[in-house]
């Protein structure tokens, strides 16, 4: 059902866009897989939305190129197959107030050709998939912020697109509406769908992605999760103890591979360098000590540690 033309399926190469003499993204050089759930964070202003805007041919870039599916967004020829091939969650709904839910999907459908039989079957599963089915009837009007999400979500899939453009899917939502787009999303990355993700949640980041982007005007950092954690910091094991005694930290600190020891309360935060090696010495020196060690691990550093670092860089 979805492409599958190789390994890099969108592309960018200096991709830049001004306004004025404003520059909302700076030399975008990014490559995304097929089959690849991709997040983009970073604060607001930081070029998130316009770099979607720009991959969905809404927008023309100031410079760059970009590819997507091997067309180019610049060519007009080209953009007018990538819509064929894309599907857009906007920030904004942007639905048909006065239509009902089912006639505003009916009329998505058409725009992009979907025949009769097959559009009312996709409609009714897209609807009962999300939730909305017994309310089909009802003007989107009367819905709430959840509700037109999720007609959104449903109008972006309409077409059963290769590639599937989302700015912020959880944006202002209930939790168990959050819950039900994200479970939603966890079912579409399952099936293979190429996926672009702007979000200010970085808890849905690290859920749903497999690689993220971190924004400010340029690409500040690309990896996996713990790639990124990986850029700056090394390993560190926590250790929980009874009671921290006098000359413990500074006989955890001389061991050969401890590179640093930090007291939080009764724990421990001992950068290693290979934890495997080390944490055995540890422990045992802590024992012979008269130590009582309750507990160790590793520490692990998320996203929000990530984004606070680059983004305190950047400022």
């Amino acid at each position: 059902m979805y492409c599958h033309l190789g390994e890099r399926m969108i592309e960018t190469r200096g991709l830049t866009r001004k306004f004025g003499t404003i520059t909302a993204v700076d030399d975008l050089n990014l490559k995304i897989r097929d089959g690849e759930v991709f997040g983009f964070i970073g604060p607001n202003g930081a070029g998130k939305t316009t770099t979607v805007r720009m991959l969905c041919c809404l927008i023309a870039p100031t410079s760059g190129s970009a590819h997507i599916h091997g067309l180019d967004i610049s060519k007009p020829e080209e953009a007018l197959m990538i819509r064929g091939k894309i599907g857009l969650l906007p920030e904004m709904p942007g639905l048909y107030e006065s239509l009902s839910a089912y006639r505003n999907l009916d009329f998505y459908a058409q725009l992009y050709d979907v025949p009769k039989g097959v559009r009312e079957e996709r409609i009714q599963k897209l609807l009962q998939t999300l939730g909305m089915w017994e309310r089909r009837d009802d003007p989107v009007g009367k819905f709430s912020k959840g509700m037109k999400q999720k007609i959104a979500m449903a109008r972006a899939l309409v077409h059963e697109p290769d590639y599937l453009f989302l700015d912020e899917p959880t944006s202002g939502l209930d939790p168990e509406a959050s819950l039900t787009v994200r479970n939603y999303l966890l079912d579409l990355k399952k099936e293979g769908r190429t996926i672009f993700i702007n979000t200010h949640n970085l808890d849905d980041a690290a859920r749903l992605c497999d690689r993220v982007g971190v924004m400010s005007t340029r690409l500040l950092a690309v990896g996996t999760p713990d790639e990124l954690s990986g850029m700056f910091w090394g390993n560190t094991t926590v250790v929980r103890l009874r009671h921290i005694a006098p000359g413990m930290i500074d006989a955890v600190s001389s061991l050969p591979g401890v590179t640093g020891v930090k007291q939080e309360g009764s724990a421990m935060l001992v950068d290693v360098g290979y934890p495997e090696d080390v944490n055995p010495l540890i422990t045992k020196t802590l024992v012979n000590m008269g130590g009582e060690v309750l507990s160790m691990g590793e520490l692990k550093r998320g996203l929000e540690d990530v984004y606070i670092k680059l983004l305190g860089e950047r400022r």
